[in-house]
């Protein structure tokens, strides 16, 4: 080799650049495919990106990277075997993005990313580069055995702990919704008043009554308060998700009494006028005691028909004469409307008419 010769390669030696592994260099992308990206680095030999190192995800190259782009990476190895200069694109990505999370984490920042994947214990996202793991009790302020349907869904959080060495960074997203429905309570506690009429949804059904949602703190109203009458089962009166507009009957701490007994519906307020003493009305019999039969004469107003009125015989039980749901007829023989109580008879209705009878036949003429 002439001596031009070996002093041109001194020079282009001297020329191309010095690298080192772990340094950041900058390059131009002059070729890529889809699982290789080619960076010209103003070395003496140019420098990949696998697939691997370019990303997490699972990504065509040819759809993130263009000919003449120009991208900074890092070098794994300066020769990888083959005369050619390892790099990697994404550990400098998620340096920077555990950049990013460290200030996240320290100032409390909510982030927002899409769910990666559902994993046994929880869910995973990735911020940028870095993984962040959501273990399945900060997933939710309420226990949800299936996560499934967290896939995909892009949902808010905040980094709880951060431990980059151990690969250790875990996400909180109950946190929010805690703080989320607390700020709403505080709202709705500090606007709504005892005998307010509110709108709510229903939650939950349980066999003593429903939960409805206020929007913001759940009430309860209890299967006594559901009707003037008398309800069976509230999975009778009410199916989850129904609306409905209720009286906000107590409110103690953070508990929530309702009642759909509203006052201007309440039987008894002319119930003095219709159920006057010697009104002879009909009604169903609701239930049983072993001193008389409770009688519905309209939904909140019951009456007692007493054992010794059932009957002019005598009777021992009235189970052995009535059955519950059975219509019956009576007389109205007391009435008190400050205690609500009513009293029955069968047996005066029955004088009554023996004795109408009577008169009947007193004035009917002798036959000749």
């Amino acid at each position: 080799m002439s001596d031009k010769n070996i002093e041109f390669e001194q020079l282009l030696e001297e020329s191309l650049v010095t690298i080192h592994n772990g340094e950041i260099v900058e390059g131009t992308v002059i070729s890529v495919k889809e699982d290789e990206v080619v960076l010209n680095i103003g070395y003496k030999a140019d420098g990949i990106i696998t697939k691997n190192e370019y990303s997490n995800q699972p990504i065509d190259l040819t759809t993130v990277v263009k000919e003449g782009d120009t991208m900074k990476a890092k070098v794994l190895k300066v020769n990888d075997g083959e005369g050619q200069v390892l790099l990697t694109y994404k550990r400098l990505a998620m340096e920077k993005s555990n950049e990013r999370i460290k200030e996240a984490f320290e100032n409390k920042e909510v982030l927002k990313a899409t769910v990666s994947a559902v994993l046994s214990g929880g869910l995973s996202v990735v911020v940028e580069e870095t993984k962040v793991f959501i273990p399945a009790s900060l997933v939710s302020d309420t226990y949800e055995k299936d996560l499934s349907k967290y896939s995909g869904q892009e949902i808010e959080f905040v980094i709880s702990e951060f431990n980059p060495k151990k690969r250790r960074i875990i996400g909180d997203r109950k946190q929010l919704l805690v703080a989320e429905k607390k700020k709403l309570q505080e709202e709705l506690f500090e606007k709504i008043h005892v005998g307010d009429v509110v709108e709510g949804t229903v939650k939950n059904l349980t066999d003593f009554g429903a939960f409805i949602d206020l929007g913001g703190a759940d009430g309860l109203l209890h299967i006594s308060e559901m009707s003037w009458g008398r309800v069976e089962n509230p999975k009778k009166v009410f199916n989850v998700g129904d609306t409905t507009k209720v009286l906000i009957k107590d409110i103690k701490d953070d508990k929530i009494a309702l009642s759909l007994k509203f006052e201007d519906q309440n039987p008894w307020l002319d119930a003095e006028n219709k159920y006057s003493v010697g009104t002879v009305v009909k009604g169903r019999v609701a239930r049983m005691a072993d001193f008389g039969a409770f009688i519905e004469l309209e939904p909140g107003v019951d009456a007692l028909l007493h054992v010794s009125q059932i009957s002019k015989e005598h009777v021992d039980k009235p189970s052995d004469v009535l059955k519950v749901g059975q219509e019956i007829e009576a007389k109205i023989v007391d009435f008190k409307n400050e205690d609500h109580k009513i009293s029955l008879s069968v047996k005066a209705l029955l004088n009554d008419s023996e004795e109408a009878e009577e008169a009947v036949s007193a004035t009917e003429e002798p036959e000749e």
